[in-house]
């Protein structure tokens, strides 16, 4: 059985060799549609690998008290409703008042975007983003220090004036030299340097690690600024208590926002893993359009491999008419040009998941996504070549085991 396979297998390529041309033509047209659909996927599969490592480190564990929901603000026929920003007063009443067990709570804003932070001689571009943070904001951001160590509540309580970096200062900024304990300044004030976070890498084109945080009190004192938006972020240390957390969360910014019971919320709590959840979902919408493109294009693969195997088939009238004339079985010929088929198919499946492969890594690294082996796409490529190849190349195969021996060996 195994010769036999490997007979056909030699037949086959031998047959491709004497029709090469029509051969790679046929094989670039399956290519093509392979490429197409392993190109979106692997982008797809780059793109929820970014997410799922830029969020995960946040945990599913966590929410946030927002001024909007995630999703955008309705602007179709209602009347777009304005909900007042997460005042500081606001942040901190419901800090004193949400004293639900196995919970932390921290109170953060970002004071500006475009600090130029200085140390000795050396400055940085006017692009580093001050954060004023409180002693649970590290660990409820899924923030790590790898050198130093993070605020404590003295510091926080104290108005000290200390600072935690990110991991570009130790490259641009702190060169060659441990950054512990070294004055930094902002806007004139001098920070001592008690901590260094590990490397995050950007966010969507925006660094991570160009961040320095220092205690509330202090950027609000230093930064000023109308209608700031404060981030309450809550964590809870057991999982299966989020959802009462975050029920009791809900009461108590109602009550902090002084709203009668048959009032809608004007502010929203929403769980870390609901953003995730709902950005993913969009993705379901790419895959299938990848889908829905490379079924497209695969369909006039079909068809033209079939038209190739037909013309294979009258051309090679005469060679089928010997073969049958010394003993050769209808399986055996169907089998051979089957084989013929297949062979072409999986070639252009594999030449389609080398170059959708290569284009997807090329645009992932272009727009800085995570990129990843797309093990699903591969798979999905060459199903859908052997799909191809068996609807292909079933009709020829059936049609050359049916002809007669003696009208084909009259055939010129």
């Amino acid at each position: 059985m195994l010769g036999l396979f490997r007979e056909n297998v030699k037949i086959a390529l031998g047959s491709i060799r004497t029709q090469l041309l029509r051969t790679i033509l046929t094989v670039l047209i399956i290519a093509i549609g392979i490429t197409a659909l392993v190109a979106i996927l692997t982008l797809v599969s780059a793109f929820e690998n970014t997410l799922s490592k830029d969020f995960a480190s946040m945990g599913s564990n966590t929410f946030f008290i927002n001024q909007y929901e995630n999703s955008t603000r309705r602007n179709g026929g209602e009347r777009e409703k304005i909900n007042p920003t997460i005042t500081y007063t606001d942040a901190k009443a419901f800090k004193e008042i949400f004293n639900y067990p196995f919970t932390h709570t921290s109170v953060s804003f970002t004071a500006t975007s475009t600090a130029e932070v200085k140390f000795e001689t050396e400055k940085t571009d006017p692009e580093a983003s001050v954060l004023g943070v409180d002693e649970y904001f590290m660990p409820n951001s899924g923030l790590k220090i790898v050198k130093g160590r993070n605020f404590t509540r003295f510091d926080i309580e104290n108005n000290s004036y200390v600072c935690v970096l990110g991991s570009d200062f130790e490259k641009k900024l702190l060169k060659d030299i441990n950054p512990i304990d070294k004055t930094i300044s902002i806007r004139g004030a001098k920070f001592k340097v008690i901590g260094i976070l590990e490397e995050k890498g950007s966010t969507f084109g925006n660094s991570q690690d160009m961040r320095v945080m220092i205690p509330i009190q202090v950027a609000r004192t230093l930064f000023t600024a109308p209608n700031i938006n404060y981030t309450t972020s809550v964590m809870v240390e057991k999982k299966e208590l989020l959802s009462n957390a975050v029920d009791n969360a809900m009461i108590a910014m109602r009550k902090v926002r002084k709203l009668s019971p048959i009032e809608d919320a004007n502010f929203s709590v929403s769980r870390s893993d609901d953003l995730i959840n709902k950005i993913l979902g969009i993705t379901q919408y790419l895959g299938l359009s990848a889908w829905f493109i490379g079924i497209i294009t695969i369909f006039g693969s079909s068809i033209a491999l079939m038209n190739i195997m037909l013309v294979s088939v009258t051309e090679r009238t005469r060679e089928i008419g010997v073969r049958k004339a010394l003993g050769a079985k209808k399986s055996t010929i169907a089998i051979q040009f089957f084989m013929e088929t297949l062979v072409i198919g999986q070639l252009g499946g594999l030449l389609g998941i080398i170059l959708g492969i290569l284009i997807g890594y090329g645009i992932a690294v272009l727009i800085e996504f995570e990129f990843v082996i797309p093990w699903l796409a591969i798979i999905a490529a060459f199903v859908v070549s052997f799909i191809v190849a068996i609807v292909s190349g079933s009709y020829p195969a059936v049609k050359a085991a049916k002809l007669d021996p003696i009208e084909a060996l009259r055939y010129e």
